[in-house]
């Protein structure tokens, strides 16, 4: 299975993000996607979802037997977490699991999912409006946890998480990533280096593959900041 981008082009009135964005990412990695603050990686994922239009270019799905469109098939978790705040988190990921009983197949209990991200007894009956930022994450989370999709596109989740929750959770995603497309949003290099397997850079407007063989080496940090600091149109 992958997921092929190719040519893609997005403008917003005269700004130009996206200028021909080209990558393959293929299942079974989890891929960092690395990116200065207003690079464009919330609209790729944007994109990639179909919560937005782009002008050109194409999104496809290769290698997947099914016939559903594409942006069914993405689970995106945003940065800002997006959650009915007048239920209760229990409430919430009963009433989630009853929605998408057809998507979920066999479901685990509601104890079992809360286990899944440690989410204290308590907290399952307290109204979603008073969580803190890092709990409303995880309920996020867990809801692409629970469907399972064939694209995990994750919007820089972990910076909420503690460094407890953060290494449990980066333990998880490792352990599903076989099955799956993962892209990991972030503008922490440390992060990138812990949970992918590799590197895709945007910048410029467009994409790149840095060398994998760099992870983890003294020389990938300022590979990548210098390609970062780069004036766009070098």
């Amino acid at each position: 299975m992958r997921l092929v981008v190719d040519g893609l082009v997005k403008n917003f009135g005269d700004k130009k993000v996206l200028k021909g964005a080209s990558f393959t990412f293929e299942k079974g990695k989890i891929y960092g996607l690395l990116g200065r603050n207003g690079a464009g990686k919330t609209t790729l994922f944007n994109c990639i979802r179909g919560d937005l239009d782009y002008e050109a270019g194409s999104i496809d799905l290769r290698g997947q037997e099914n016939e559903k469109k594409i942006e069914e098939q993405v689970g995106l978790v945003y940065t800002e977490p997006l959650l009915p705040e007048f239920l209760t988190g229990e409430e919430f990921l009963r009433f989630f699991i009853t929605a998408n009983r057809n998507r979920i197949g066999e479901p685990l209990s509601l104890n079992e999912y809360f286990e899944l991200i440690k989410f204290e007894d308590d907290d399952r009956h307290r109204l979603i409006k008073g969580y803190s930022h890092g709990m409303k994450n995880k309920i996020q989370l867990l809801t692409v946890l629970i469907t399972r999709p064939p694209i995990i596109l994750l919007d820089e989740p972990l910076t909420s998480f503690d460094v407890v929750v953060a290494l449990e959770i980066k333990q998880l995603l490792k352990a599903i990533k076989a099955e799956h497309i993962i892209i990991f949003s972030t503008h922490v290099l440390q992060l990138a280096v812990d949970l992918c397997d590799e590197i895709v850079m945007l910048h410029g407007g467009k994409l790149k593959g840095i060398d994998s063989g760099l992870l983890g080496k003294p020389e990938f940090e300022e590979s990548i900041t210098g390609m970062l600091t780069e004036e766009e149109d070098a």
